[in-house]
């Protein structure tokens, strides 16, 4: 019987996931194979060493069910995990839906995001190998803080490459992971081969993650050994440590005596969204299950529902391994909306074939509507998501107000994956009535499509 008036659903430390989950041991699709960017040929785990320490590297290619959590990852977690499920009953009522709406809150860790689950243990295995420091890029700031935190655990240094428009948008993000440690610099820089050439042809270019991701791979890539690379999101390792969110998850449905009809997620590089859906995916191919998989992008930067699902660069300058997934090419450069962590060219490899394959759906929302969910979301339940949430949320209402249009009970789980309390620039232009709809930029998405790489893969 459904618990109709509890609001948190909690689990006990002891709960605390021992393991990981890759989805790769289970997926009903092929992998495709990651290529170098210069010779487009398969690479070599000598060719990713230069970036990743092999614990990494040897996680990426896994196709291992479960892979074991180190202790000291675990203790750190315990910091903030287990998260939070919440039953949303103030905003169902404020819809005057009977669908029931959960959020597994992510914005309770220290760093306010989801971004920790992953930025604890490369930090910790960059550690083991011997790294000395790290590079990294960051959009809205959620996973540069993560990773400055992570780093000031190991004793790392950490050099973060943050899109500029979101340096400017949330200098609040800047401040905190100085607070943590880390060096911050608006990209593009003059600091990188890369960020001049880029601030040659523009020099007001307000940047991007393909961008930023070439000027951090190229520190990297430089330092001789001295510094290695850390993503925050599209590789299977990232995702695969993001998992404790589902697997926390199933097991808050079940306190709740539910079990979600559609599991949703924003997407830019796919982060957040696998660490909450592949778990239920692994329920929907192994048990029976049928929860419905949705991966929300915004309209303005639509991979999925827009891109070609193609080999295509993961960064800019072309220096990023090249891997198949949806791309609206790797020289796109997003309009400069609120949503930083969702600027992405592309889409995590796995999570785009599995939407290949029609295993998850996708759809895109616009700025406006994703704002007016947000505040709404704030006023019943009090949360300030970051933009990147508000998208899980746009599309949660609309889940829960089509449960009403039919007249049927409907079990609705997203992902409120970070707070917004650096965001309250993009609250004060939408509540001042100065936030604009960003229009998808059919053009430029054009040009940038004719530079893919030519890959031709044997049948």
């Amino acid at each position: 019987m459904t618990n109709q008036t509890q609001t948190r659903f909690l689990l006990n430390e002891s709960d605390l996931p021992k393991f990981w989950y890759n989805v790769m041991a289970d997926s009903p699709v092929a992998p495709t194979p990651v290529l170098r960017p210069d010779t487009l040929e398969p690479v070599t785990p000598d060719f990713l060493s230069v970036l990743f320490p092999m614990d990494l590297i040897l996680q990426e290619v896994s196709h291992e069910r479960y892979i074991e959590i180190p202790e000291e990852v675990r203790e750190i977690y315990k910091l903030y995990r287990p998260t939070p499920l919440q039953r949303a009953h103030r905003l169902e009522k404020a819809l005057d839906t009977p669908a029931h709406i959960y959020s597994k809150y992510e914005g309770a860790s220290p760093a306010g995001t989801h971004k920790l689950n992953t930025a604890i243990p490369q930090a910790f295995y960059n550690k083991k190998a011997g790294t000395k420091a790290l590079t990294t890029e960051t959009g809205a700031g959620q996973w540069g803080s993560a990773l400055a935190l992570a780093c000031n655990f190991f004793g790392l240094d950490l050099e973060v490459y943050m899109v500029k428009v979101s340096y400017q948008q949330k200098p609040y993000r800047r401040v905190m992971m100085e607070t943590y440690g880390a060096q911050v610099f608006a990209s593009p820089t003059d600091r990188t081969n890369n960020g001049r050439a880029v601030l040659k042809a523009d020099p007001n270019s307000p940047g991007s993650l393909g961008i930023a991701i070439s000027e951090a791979v190229e520190v990297a890539a430089t330092s001789g050994g001295k510094k290695k690379y850390s993503l925050g999101s599209v590789l299977n390792h990232v995702l695969m440590h993001q998992t404790v969110i589902g697997e926390e998850a199933l097991k808050q449905m079940d306190l709740a005596n539910e079990y979600p009809d559609v599991v949703i997620g924003c997407v830019g590089g796919g982060s957040n969204f696998s660490g909450l859906a592949y778990p239920f995916l692994r329920e929907n191919l192994k048990n029976g299950r049928r929860a419905r998989l949705v991966a929300v992008e915004p309209s303005a930067t639509p991979s999925i529902t827009k891109g070609v699902y193609a080999f295509d660069y993961g960064d800019t300058a072309k220096m990023a391994p090249v891997v198949k997934m949806y791309t609206l090419g790797h020289g796109f450069i997003p309009p400069s909306i609120h949503a930083g962590g969702l600027r992405y060219h592309g889409m995590a490899p796995s999570l785009s074939a599995f939407c290949d394959a029609g295993l998850i759906e996708a759809i895109a929302v616009k700025q406006k509507p994703t704002f007016e969910a947000a505040v709404q979301f704030a006023r019943t339940e009090g949360i300030i998501p970051a933009p990147e949430s508000a998208h899980a949320i746009r599309a949660a209402m609309d889940e829960a107000l089509d449960a009403k249009k039919k007249g049927e009970k409907r079990v609705i789980l997203f992902n409120l994956s970070g707070h917004g309390h650096f965001d309250l620039s993009a609250y004060e232009a939408f509540l001042n009535g100065k936030l604009e709809d960003a229009e998808y930029p059919v053009e430029a998405v054009k040009a940038a499509m004719a530079d893919l790489p030519k890959v031709s893969m044997p049948a």
